[in-house]
């Protein structure tokens, strides 16, 4: 969630702070702040809100200086006021985090019995005074740092400057990214890569535990038991132009049409066209003998896991368990020996599931991770990596990163039955040529843009919506639902067409639109009956379907929204596009902040 950026350098560093601060804007936050240090001094900016405000504050009263930190802050300890905003500051030191000290109040009560005044509600700023009461004591900085770490509990990303140090940064990772980038005499941190796209494509990852020593020249990394380590120098690949959004409104328009182009490369690299086959990246075990599949994810991520719940029980005859995340752990989870544990993530940093994976390797598990940064902590903990190709999402709620999740998926799927001896080579051929036909399903899909623009008027003044769907359509309507809370702030839920009876019927009215995705096929029927259910209750019905379906049913609706006719292994990835598209149009009939909607964050890096 929050954004770190560091710099030792050449010449004066706030505006470039600024600048990585705006590449990190896509994580979500609600105030920011820099920190530089010049001719001996501390010199701190904050503000309350977007950018543009500490923008404004450092034209008023700029911070010079050629080395500095910054930050982002989604408020967890305290309101989101420019004293709660990092950096946190002492005589000595000021510091920066992304995280939550759990064990904060104790530490907060120890420095204020000593008669340390806190100047803020933050579970952060303990850790500047910790450090600093080191400092008074006589140590120095580096061996002050190594003295606080043990003492904190919890998840933490971590960058101190030092008064008295002008060409010094120290940074620490417990559970939360930080990266470590080289340039020409000027030496980096930044929570991403993307962070530090313009200033470097030179990158090394902390690993969990680690914490670093920054000056112009060099980084000199110590892992958790203090030991001086090497790690690698990779090129990041980040693009600097990663986050324009060209023509487009918004970035999340922007990555709903780039889909085509982007599930196109993700099923490129698991599918090779000589043969028709699925073919994965190279690992180390044989898939044959899995005997359960446990996928942990959160958000719309959970839902590209139920939707593979589907595939892998279908196709591959595989016993599947689905957990949210945050749940997993605490419910003490049976795990067969044998397993595979599939964790999905956007960012691959993501606490909950982080844990998670932990958790499951502890216990014996076989671990394949499907994530879209294959540099994260998750892809570099896998026994089998997934990546799924779809570059940068900025859009807060997830649009790309979703499809080619399924995409990975459904190819993981076919996979598994193959191996598992559940697909022929021809059912396989026959599997791999409706999966290539997903692109151009995409593209017909985004073709009726217009028609869910003017249909978004008639949902805007809906206090409640309602999603329905069947089988893997299912899943589709949960992402439904979420996509129009997430960034239009209507009340939204999705439901199993099926259960409608059983209680959430009440709730139809003439004031309640139903969004029904119902392609043709074996579940149509059913589907349809719940849909007149709905319609004889004055029901508002929006019904998603091919054009076979709307020609059956479409009739009597308040709108009809038509999709390509496509197979069903590859309708959950096209029927994305439609409520994707519903709930943008929404967001931008009623005026929110459709790229960072109030209270969210892209990446949730605590629990």
């Amino acid at each position: 969630m929050c954004g770190i950026i560091g710099i030792v350098g050449r010449e004066p560093v706030a505006a470039r702070l600024v600048e990585g601060l705006r590449r990190m804007e896509y994580r979500g936050y609600d105030s920011a702040g820099v920190c530089t240090i010049d001719q001996g001094a501390l010199i701190r900016r904050r503000a309350e809100g977007k950018l543009a405000r500490l923008e404004e504050e450092l034209e008023h009263n700029p911070a010079p200086g050629i080395i500095g930190i910054a930050h982002t802050r989604w408020a967890t300890h305290g309101a989101p006021t420019a004293r709660n905003a990092h950096p946190h500051a002492t005589e000595h030191l000021a510091l920066v985090h992304n995280g939550i000290i759990e064990n904060y109040k104790e530490l907060r009560a120890e420095l204020q019995e000593e008669g340390r005044q806190l100047e803020s509600e933050t579970d952060s700023e303990v850790v500047a005074h910790l450090v600093s009461r080191e400092v008074e004591q006589g140590a120095a900085p580096a061996d002050a740092v190594q003295a606080v770490l043990p003492r904190l509990r919890g998840a933490f990303a971590i960058a101190i400057t030092f008064r008295d140090h002008p060409d010094l940064l120290i940074g620490a990772r417990r559970g939360s990214p930080l990266v470590v980038g080289f340039g020409e005499g000027e030496t980096f941190l930044g929570s991403d890569a993307l962070a530090l796209a313009p200033l470097t494509q030179r990158i090394t990852y902390l690993e969990e535990g680690d914490w670093v020593v920054i000056s112009r020249s060099e980084a000199v990394i110590f892992d958790e038991q203090n030991r001086q380590v090497d790690r690698p120098v990779t090129q990041s690949g980040a693009s600097a132009a990663a986050i324009e959004k060209g023509n487009y409104r918004h970035f999340m328009q922007k990555e709903i049409y780039e889909q085509p182009t982007v599930v196109a490369q993700t099923l490129g690299s698991y599918i090779r066209q000589a043969d028709s086959t699925v073919a994965l990246p190279q690992f180390d075990f044989d898939l044959s003998t899995i005997k359960r599949v446990t996928i942990v994810a959160c958000g719309t991520s959970f839902y590209a896991a139920m939707v593979a719940k589907y595939w892998f029980e279908r196709f591959a005859r595989l016993p599947v368990d689905l957990d949210v995340a945050s749940e997993f752990r605490y419910r003490d989870p049976v795990l067969e020996q044998g397993g595979l544990a599939l964790f999905i993530s956007q960012s691959g940093e993501t606490a909950d599931t982080l844990a998670a994976l932990r958790h499951c390797k502890a216990q014996g598990q076989t671990i394949g991770v499907v994530v879209n940064v294959p540099t994260s902590s998750m892809a570099r903990e896998a026994d089998l990596l997934l990546p799924t190709h779809a570059g940068p999402e900025i859009g807060v709620a997830s649009t790309k990163a979703f499809t080619c999740q399924l995409a990975v998926l459904a190819a993981l799927a076919a996979h598994l039955a193959v191996k598992r001896g559940y697909m022929s080579r021809a059912e396989e051929q026959e599997v791999v040529r409706h999966l290539l036909e997903a692109p151009a399903g995409i593209n017909a899909a985004l073709d009726h843009d217009d028609d869910i623009a003017a249909i978004a008027p008639l949902i805007a003044p809906a206090r409640d919506v309602l999603y329905l769907g069947r089988g893997p359509d299912y899943p589709l309507a949960l992402e439904g639902a979420l996509k129009l809370k997430e960034i239009s702030y209507i009340h939204a839920e999705g439901y199993a067409s099926g259960e409608m009876k059983h209680g959430p019927i009440a709730l139809i009215d003439d004031n309640v639109p139903v969004i029904v995705l119902a392609p043709s096929g074996p579940l149509f029927e059913k589907t349809v009956s719940n849909m007149e259910e709905v319609r004889a209750r004055g029901g508002k019905i929006v019904l998603i379907s091919d054009a076979a379906g709307l020609a059956a049913a479409g009739e009597g609706c308040l709108a009809t929204i038509q999709m390509p006719d496509v197979h069903p292994l590859i309708a959950p990835i096209v029927y994305a596009v439609p409520v994707q598209l519903l709930a943008y149009h929404v967001a931008v009939v009623k005026g929110t902040d459709v790229d960072q909607p109030r209270n969210l964050a892209k990446s949730v890096t605590v629990e």
